[in-house]
């Protein structure tokens, strides 16, 4: 196999390389992939290749196909790590030339609404504290938010005020779930003497 091909992985540790410019998943053995399961359909879906770029496609499967956890409804990029899930069979998607290029920037989708979080496309579970923290941290994207303004506004039961040690600690475990490395912060960042903020990739540019 090319060391730079994109490949699947399965759970068997077994790796298909994604040498076509379509890559079949389904359940006839007509497939480039084989998918063993009662709930996969014949044609599942489709893995397409456009130079560099790798798309997830479902072809309009009973079952559905999954990334990371969520329904695909529409044509996805894939990336190095993501999980596909077709049935009862799971994938992860390699891309190799990405360990080759510089580490991407996190990417955190903050859908205040709906109250979902994701990051890197996957999503993760905040506690009620945590979530009214990254959401106000959000609304004020790039700017130092003090201590007192998130007290005020995570905590607005407490008329008499919040501990700093309060504040901080939800800062930590917030940290543990937005960041790869909670002790080296890229995302939200301490803004010495003044509070925190959080950042995004444009940021940093």
């Amino acid at each position: 196999m090319n060391p730079n091909m994109p490949y699947l992985r399965d759970s068997y540790k077994q790796e298909h390389p994604l040498e076509q410019t379509i890559t079949r998943l389904g359940r006839a053995v007509e497939n480039e992939i084989v998918i063993v399961s009662q709930r996969a359909s014949r044609e599942h879906a489709h893995i397409r290749r456009e130079g560099r770029r790798v798309f997830l496609d479902d072809m309009g499967s009973t079952n559905g196909t999954f990334l990371n956890g969520e329904r695909v409804l529409e044509s996805i990029q894939l990336r190095d790590g993501d999980q596909i899930s077709i049935g009862d069979v799971s994938f992860t998607f390699h891309d190799p030339d990405t360990t080759t290029r510089e580490t991407p920037f996190p990417e955190l989708e903050i859908n205040l609404e709906a109250g979902i979080v994701r990051l890197n496309r996957r999503v993760i579970q905040l506690s009620p504290k945590e979530f009214l923290l990254l959401a106000h941290l959000q609304k004020n994207r790039g700017k130092v938010c003090s201590k007192d303004e998130i007290g005020r506004t995570v905590w607005p039961e407490y008329q008499a005020g919040i501990y700093d040690y309060q504040i901080e600690n939800l800062i930590r475990r917030l940290r543990t779930k937005i960041e790869e490395d909670a002790n080296t912060p890229i995302l939200l960042v301490t803004v010495r003497g003044l509070g925190y903020k959080l950042l995004g990739k444009s940021d940093m540019e």
